[in-house]
C-alpha cells in the first residue's frame, strides 16, 4: 500500500503550504487531466487521469511511496473521498479541502445557500436531480459530462426557472452566465460547471428574509403545521368528495414520497393530498379537469410552503404531456384512469375506489398490468370530545396500492 495518501481539494487558487509540500514529495500523482497540467506535479511521478476512482484507487494500493489525488474543491463533498475510503482498498487518507464548488458558485451569485438543496447528476442521476428542481426553489446541480446544463433544463422543459451556469470554476477561463430555463439548450457549455437552479413560487427569496436554522431546509422551516394528514378545513376548495384526514394519511403511506421522487395525483380535488405529498420533499402534478381547480390547489400550496405543479385537462388525454411518475395516486377516475395511468408504469400505484364494485374494477385493471396488488376498507368517524365523547358521521373508502410483480 502507499506510505502517504493525501487528497488535494483545488478550486483554482494558488495551494496551501500544507497542499504545495505534499505535491511536491509525490511519487504518483491522479487528476483530472487539466489540474495535472496546471499544478506543480514532480517530473519523476507517476501520472494517472482520473476517469475510474475505483481503477485508481486499486494502483494506489499498489503503489509504494507518496500518493496525491487532486480533486475540484471540497473532495469530502461529493467527491472522491467516498469512493477512496472504501473499505476493500484499505487506504489511509489525509485529506486538505479547499473551497467546494457549490460554496464558490453561490458565493459568485451572491446568494446565501444554507436553505438550498444539492444534488449530483452523476451515475445516472439526471432526472431525480430534475425532479428536485421541480420540488424546490433553490437547488445547486453538480452536473456531469453526459447530464450537464442543456440535459437538465430539458428535463424542466414548462417549468420556469432560472439557471446559473458556473463554468472552471476557480480558472483563467471561469465563466459564469445567468438566463432562464428555455435558453439554456441553445448554449454549449463547458465542463466542468456548476448549475444554480433558482425560482418557483414555495419559498420568497427576499434578501431580508430571516435566516434558517437546518441547513437544506427553506426558510422558516418547519412550517406552523406539523405534521400531515391535517384538518379538511385547512384547505380551500374541500368537497365532499375530498379524501378524509385518516384516509389520507394511510394514502401518504404507501405512496411513501421522498427527494428526488416525481408523483401524479390525478383527480386532486382541493389539492390537500398534492400539498402534503410535496411536503416529504417529492415533485408533484396535480391533475384537475378545469382551470379554476387548478388555481385552488396553486393557493394551497403556496400557503404550505411547497411546489405544486398543475395540469388542467381530462384523463386520460392530459397525461401524456406529463413527465415520467416515479408514483401515482388516483383520487378520482376508476378503472379507465387507473388504465392509462399504468401504461407509464410507474413504481408505486395507490387507488381510491368510493364502492366495492369500482374497487374490483381497478383491482382487475391492475392485476393485468402485472402489478401486485393489496387493498383495505378504511373507516373512521370523528370524535367530539367536549363534555364527553360523541361519534360524529362516519366515512368509508376503499384503498388499493400496487407494486409491478417482480
Amino acid at each position: 500500500m502507499a506510505d502517504r495518501i493525501t487528497v488535494i481539494g483545488w478550486d483554482g487558487t494558488p495551494l496551501t503550504e500544507a497542499a504545495a509540500a505534499a505535491l511536491a514529495a509525490a511519487t504518483l500523482v491522479a487528476g483530472a487531466p487539466y489540474q495535472l497540467n496546471a499544478l506543480p506535479v514532480p517530473a519523476a511521478a507517476e501520472r494517472i487521469a482520473l476517469g475510474s476512482v475505483e481503477l485508481a484507487a486499486r494502483r494506489m494500493a499498489e503503489h509504494r511511496g507518496a500518493v496525491v489525488v487532486v480533486a475540484e474543491g471540497d473532495p469530502g463533498f461529493f467527491g472522491v473521498v467516498r469512493t477512496l475510503r472504501r473499505p476493500e482498498y484499505g487506504l489511509e487518507l489525509e485529506v486538505l479541502p479547499a473551497v467546494s464548488s457549490v460554496a464558490a458558485a453561490f458565493a459568485r451569485a451572491g446568494m446565501p445557500w444554507e436553505d438550498a438543496q444539492v444534488v449530483s447528476t452523476h451515475g445516472g442521476r439526471l432526472r431525480r436531480a430534475a425532479n428536485v428542481c421541480r420540488a424546490h426553489s433553490k437547488v445547486a446541480v453538480l452536473t456531469s459530462p453526459d447530464a450537464g446544463p442543456s440535459e437538465l433544463a430539458l428535463m424542466l422543459r414548462g417549468v420556469h426557472r432560472t439557471f446559473v451556469v458556473c463554468e472552471a470554476l476557480g480558472t483563467e477561463d471561469e465563466d459564469v452566465t445567468v438566463l432562464t430555463s428555455d435558453r439554456v439548450p441553445d448554449h454549449d457549455w463547458r465542463e466542468p460547471n456548476v448549475v444554480l437552479v433558482i425560482g418557483g413560487n414555495a419559498q420568497t427569496q427576499a434578501v431580508d428574509a430571516p435566516s434558517g436554522w437546518l441547513a437544506g431546509r427553506p426558510v422558516g422551516y418547519p412550517a406552523a403545521e406539523r405534521g400531515w394528514a391535517l384538518p379538511g378545513d385547512a384547505y380551500d376548495g374541500e368537497s365532499a368528495q375530498t379524501l378524509s384526514p385518516q384516509a389520507r394519511a394511510v394514502v401518504l403511506a404507501r405512496l411513501g414520497p421522498g427527494p428526488g421522487d416525481l408523483v401524479w395525483n390525478v383527480g386532486a380535488g382541493s389539492g390537500a393530498l398534492a400539498v402534503e405529498t410535496a411536503r416529504f420533499g417529492a415533485a408533484v402534478v396535480a391533475v384537475e379537469a378545469d382551470a379554476a381547480t387548478c388555481a385552488r390547489i396553486a393557493v394551497n400550496a403556496r400557503r404550505y410552503g411547497v411546489e405544486v405543479e398543475t395540469a388542467a385537462g381530462q384523463p386520460p388525454e392530459v397525461l401524456g404531456g406529463l413527465p415520467e411518475p416515479d408514483a401515482v395516486v388516483v383520487e378520482h377516475g376508476g378503472a379507465e384512469v387507473v388504465a392509462a395511468v399504468l401504461t407509464r408504469r410507474p413504481g408505486r400505484l395507490v387507488a381510491l375506489a368510493r364502492t366495492l364494485g369500482e374497487a374490483e374494477a381497478i383491482r382487475s385493471v391492475v392485476a393485468a398490468a402485472g402489478y401486485q396488488v393489496e387493498g383495505a376498507l378504511l373507516q373512521s368517524a370523528p370524535l367530539t370530545v367536549d363534555g364527553g365523547l360523541t361519534i360524529g358521521p362516519g366515512e368509508s373508502s376503499v384503498l388499493l396500492w400496487a407494486e409491478p410483480s417482480a
